[in-house]
């Protein structure tokens, strides 16, 4: 009988990993490294799809079944990502400071043996209340801003400045969890027996 699908995680997100081992899912964690430019003229949803697609394809081998996802923070038009320092982590908290922004999750669920790809990309609309000064600056003092997109962790401390969402939770922590699931199913990995 032939063994069942080992699935992997190509990520080296904690977060991922923690939302993946809360759900009782088994799986292996192998981060692989990409180019992630951005392609001249590429929109920021093709953009996010194409990282994941290529995060799945990237050391994939014979029995497994791979996850990879990308998340990106837009703000109009532009991309935020993980700041490169205190000072820039601030300038972005700026900007986020009592408007919407766009957080978009691309997924996708490679198939290695079949070689059949499945990718999806899950967008949630984030709305921060105005920030003051100290509030930023006492964030940004916390760390917690320094390796996320946007300068922010939803699920941490700047769940204090989060005054709505319109979309997925999981998704702005970086893995859309029911997306996730039913692309699993369909590749065969069975739901978990006994959630953690």
């Amino acid at each position: 009988m032939k063994p069942a699908p080992r699935l992997v995680l190509a990520s080296g997100s904690p977060r991922r990993r923690e939302t993946l081992a809360r759900l009782g899912f088994e799986f292996t964690v192998r981060p692989v490294d990409i180019d992630e430019s951005r392609g001249t003229n590429e929109n920021a949803l093709d953009y996010v799809r194409r990282l994941a697609e290529e995060k799945a394809r990237t050391d994939a081998r014979q029995g497994e079944i791979i996850l990879a996802a990308d998340t990106i923070v837009e703000l109009d038009g532009e991309l935020l990502g993980k700041p490169k320092g205190a000072e820039a982590a601030a300038a972005m908290l700026r900007r986020l400071s009592g408007r919407d922004h766009e957080v978009s999750t691309g997924v996708a669920v490679f198939d290695v043996d079949r070689d059949h790809l499945e990718v999806a990309v899950e967008t949630t609309v984030v709305r921060f209340a105005p920030l003051e000064p100290t509030e930023i600056a006492w964030y940004v003092a916390s760390g917690e801003p320094m390796d996320k997109a946007g300068a922010y962790a939803i699920q941490g401390l700047a769940s204090l400045f989060v005054e709505s969402i319109e979309g997925n939770y999981a998704n702005v922590v970086g893995l859309p969890v029911p997306t996730v699931y039913r692309m699993l199913l369909k590749q065969g990995i069975p739901p978990p027996e006994k959630p953690t």
